[in-house]
């Protein structure tokens, strides 16, 4: 299990690496999240959802991903309350402080799927959530130490250089957290070092000698990460480079505060004439915009509400009535209609507002959530689009009968009479290299001939998986696995 001194300190990444590696030596290997908090989801092939994270783990260890990969999935609605998903399907929206009071009771859960994920690979590779050294948070835990030492499992812990404080935040977690949660620990790695490592061969000797815990290696900064799909909101705060000149589309997208699937993005954000935003709260859209892409939401109500607060609304109306394009994907797509009714709450606070009104569409929330991977046709290009879905509500109005996709015999999303404004519930549309050309195209860009998104994400883990091995000891770190069961004291 990895295990870090921290949030974003690189667990979901490294044990994405580390799982091309066992992967490599010929393992049956699996990834595992007892407990995820993330608006970002993907759609497993046999029904449910579970974290972006563990879906681009299950492609570094050839699996598809499937629900026992993340029994547990947290999705945000508001500052305090999260719906719940268990086993891939939403079982109801908590406020944090009740989750927080009776969250052991899905350690049943989460040992199932454990269970028999460990019973059908030769190495499950588990990934912890924040950190243990939250003991404030320890009683009732399941992501961390709970699960740890309930299911025997060993743990590496992660400290972040780069953040500062790595010696302290280690030996910290050493000294904080019980004495049999610290038991379970069996050694450490350094992450994100720039420089020459050997700089901190004494930090190194200082962990060691004040925690008891070896170090398994100090990982380099690896450029690959920015390869990846995006999974944590942390990405967005990076500033944005955008690009100028003859024939680059200008793409901005504003940063809603439940946003939802942003990694939508990341197959644009490649194309060398395409030039991508992300446009910060408090900020206008630029005016220079081509197109401005409003992304899903995991409360559209309340995204439409600070939307309008950043003044946003009034940039999008703009740009759309001078000509400029406009895409909706997910909960962005039901923004752009003229009304969104959620009379029971099923996405946030109940209540209803006003759309941006630039589709003739109305979205009438329901209790349903529909979760599935699907194979559409876009209606403009011809092309076939292989993505998902995950939404509650459901749209329709006359701008429908412009549909954005044809899946099966179904139309999905609208368009405008012009097509300029467009709107649709699928994710991952732009992984599909031929529409991603032919849509980039369609609306006045560019697009890479040479750019197969796909392989660009095989290349990426192949070149993270390199550099975790070339500065780690694998054989010392993969040694620690013990079979499920397996306590401290009994080795």
């Amino acid at each position: 299990m990895v295990q870090g001194t921290g949030s974003d300190v690189g667990k979901s990444v490294l044990a994405a690496g580390l799982c091309r590696i066992a992967r490599r030596r010929g393992l049956r290997v699996a990834p595992f999240k007892p407990q995820n908090m993330s608006n970002n989801a993907a759609a497993c092939p046999t029904g449910g959802e579970i974290g972006r994270a563990q879906a681009l783990q299950a492609v570094a260890c050839g699996l598809h991903p499937h629900t026992d990969m993340n029994p547990v999935l947290l999705k945000p609605q508001t500052d305090r309350t999260a719906q719940v998903v268990v086993h891939g399907h939403a079982v109801e929206a908590m406020e944090a402080a009740d989750y927080m009071a009776g969250r052991d009771r899905l350690m049943g859960a989460v040992m199932e799927s454990f269970g028999r994920l460990a019973a059908s690979h030769d190495l499950v590779l588990v990934e912890g959530a924040g950190s243990p050294a939250e003991i404030n948070l320890r009683a009732r835990d399941i992501a961390n130490m709970g699960f740890a030492r309930r299911a025997g499992v060993p743990v590496c812990l992660i400290g972040d250089i780069e953040k500062g404080g790595v010696i302290a935040s280690l030996v910290g977690t050493k000294n904080v957290i019980d004495p049999e949660d610290a038991a379970m620990i069996g050694g450490f790695l350094v992450n994100k070092f720039r420089g020459d490592p050997r700089l901190f061969d004494d930090g190194v000797t200082e962990i060691e000698t004040r925690t008891g815990w070896p170090c398994f290696g100090g990982i380099p900064w690896l450029t690959a990460t920015a390869r990846l799909p995006a999974e944590d909101a942390v990405v967005l705060s990076q500033p944005s480079s955008p690009s100028d000149g003859d024939g680059i589309l200008k793409i901005a997208a504003p940063m809603l505060s439940r946003m939802a699937n942003f990694d939508d993005a990341d197959p644009l954000k490649l194309e060398h004439g395409v030039s991508f935003e992300w446009v910060p709260p408090g900020t206008s859209i630029p005016r220079n915009t081509d197109l401005i892409i409003l992304f899903g939401t995991k409360s559209t109500l309340g995204d439409l509400a600070f939307l309008r607060e950043q003044g946003w609304d009034h940039d999008i109306i703009a740009h759309a009535r001078t000509g400029g394009r406009v895409l909706g994907i997910c909960g962005g797509y039901q923004m752009l209609g003229q009304r969104i009714i959620d009379s029971v709450g099923v996405d946030g606070a109940p209540g209803e507002a006003k759309g941006l009104g630039l589709l003739d569409v109305e979205t009438v929330m329901t209790t349903e959530k529909r979760v599935a991977p699907v194979i559409g046709t876009c209606t403009k290009t011809g092309e076939v689009i292989t993505g998902y879905e995950i939404h509650m509500g459901r749209t329709a109005g006359r701008d429908t009968a412009r549909p954005f996709a044809m899946i099966d015999s179904s139309a999905d999303g609208a368009m405008n009479a012009d097509g300029r404004i467009q709107g649709t519930y699928l994710h991952g549309a732009f992984t599909n290299d031929g529409f991603r050309r032919a849509w980039l195209q369609a609306i006045g860009g560019s697009s890479d001939d040479n750019l197969c998104y796909g392989a660009a994400v095989e290349d990426a883990l192949d070149a993270l998986a390199d550099g975790i091995d070339a500065s780690v000891d694998i054989d010392a770190l993969f040694a620690l696995a013990q079979p499920p069961g397996w306590t401290p004291t009994a080795s």
